[in-house]
């Protein structure tokens, strides 16, 4: 069993004692409080020099030329696929496995939405099914990084190039992950696709609340989405308030009000210190799941491929058919641990339930149905980890021992 050497605030439950294991904790410290702090104090709150900070920083710890901080990665999404020119008429596609904010930014655009099924070992979108989903019409394609679990990049950009078709990389649950490429490992957000944008959000590896990035190899989209963020503003704020002459400025496109505050930004730069051990704690958090769950009949534990080094944003395992995924989450909520269903799809809700083309999505509604998501954040330690293993044993039996 690996050893994980770290403190929890939460105890280890009592009967009826509710939840206490819970599905996911920010780790923020005194150096994060200290931090936003100091930025009240400045007198400078709005973006500022902590978002630019902040932006250097991340681009430097992934390899990118470029980053831009924005609100959240919802707005960072929306500002990619505006900064590509893509609108009505379009087609972009993308999973239905995932949070519905992704299919969400290309109807803001007013582009559709074209769903293609998931790989069941990886959750991420199924390279082999992406070709026939192109039409003349589409212009792009998200790729999502599912629970921090690297896409097949080298097979998706392979055909996207193919088509003349952007890359977008929904990296939101993937700041601290790797990929091989080319023989290389390489942070997720290099980009390896045209653009990728990040979360912030709690559930996160590192957070600031809320807030998102996007980063680029491409200059003139890193200015567009600088541009688009701040209402179309042909002059920043910050740059008006440093000049030592009167700066009328221009609103020379629409644009968006999608800023980070440097409270925020300055949070994050600690965040960004911890990154490395935060994912290093959680890889041991994942492979102490994989030990102490290897064993149990009913469950299909998450598949790690030999190019990929997750963050381990989430830990995602798959019942089988005779468990009810309902009641083995309420088993494991009456012992004070909080589980999630697996992933949404998004074809399944109100907005999306109308259209039909590529909803043909086996795979990714199996997902959602059998799968379920265990606690897993930075300060867990061997006591609860055990803990959550023993509790799944009460609902999935251990596999029967081979006989010789």
């Amino acid at each position: 069993m690996v050893a994980i050497r770290t403190r929890t605030c939460f105890r280890l439950p009592a009967a009826g004692g509710g939840i206490v294991i819970p599905i996911a904790a920010p780790l923020l410290a005194d150096e994060e409080a200290d931090a936003a702090r100091a930025v009240v104090l400045s007198g400078w709150v709005s973006q500022g020099p902590e978002v630019a900070a902040f932006e250097g920083e991340f681009a430097a710890l992934v390899g990118a030329p470029h980053a831009c901080a924005v609100a959240n990665c919802t707005t960072a999404l929306q500002l990619a696929l505006a900064a590509l020119g893509i609108g009505t008429g379009d087609e972009v596609i993308t999973v239905s496995h995932s949070f519905i904010a992704t299919a969400n930014v290309i109807r803001y655009q007013g582009a559709t939405p074209v769903f293609v099924d998931i790989d069941p070992e990886t959750y991420n979108l199924d390279c082999a099914r992406l070709a026939e989903a192109i039409t003349e019409r589409t212009r792009a394609i998200i790729a999502v990084h599912q629970m921090g679990m690297p896409c097949d990049m080298a097979a998706l950009i392979a055909v996207a190039r193919r088509h003349g078709i952007a890359v977008i990389e929904d990296a939101a649950c993937a700041a601290g992950s790797q990929i091989r490429m080319n023989g290389e490992w390489e942070p997720i957000g290099k980009p390896h696709g045209d653009i990728a944008c990040f979360s912030f959000h709690p559930r996160k590896v590192i957070t600031t609340g809320e807030g998102g990035m996007l980063t680029t190899a491409d200059a003139e989209l890193d200015r567009k989405f600088r541009l688009l963020r701040q209402h179309g503003m042909s002059v920043p704020d910050t740059v008006r308030h440093n000049s030592s002459s009167v700066i009328f400025e221009e609103y020379v496109v629409l644009g968006y009000n999608y800023r980070m505050t440097d409270m925020q930004a300055a949070i994050g730069r600690k965040q960004l210190e911890r990154l490395p051990d935060l994912v290093a704690r959680r890889r041991a958090v994942a492979v102490g799941y994989n030990e102490l769950l290897g064993t149990l009949e009913g469950l299909h534990l998450p598949l790690e491929a030999e190019w990929a080094r997750s963050n381990w944003q989430s830990y995602c395992v798959r019942l089988s058919d005779r468990l009810d995924q309902r009641e083995v989450m309420q088993t494991l909520l009456d012992h004070g641990i909080a589980t999630r269903r697996g992933i949404m799809c998004a074809h399944r809700e109100a907005p999306y339930a109308l259209e039909k083309r590529h909803h043909k999505l086996p795979q990714s509604e199996l997902a959602q149905d059998h799968s379920i998501l265990l606690p897993l954040y930075a300060q867990m330690t061997e006591e609860t980890l055990v803990y959550v293993a023993n509790a799944l044993r009460r609902v999935v039996k251990p596999m029967p021992a081979a006989h010789s």
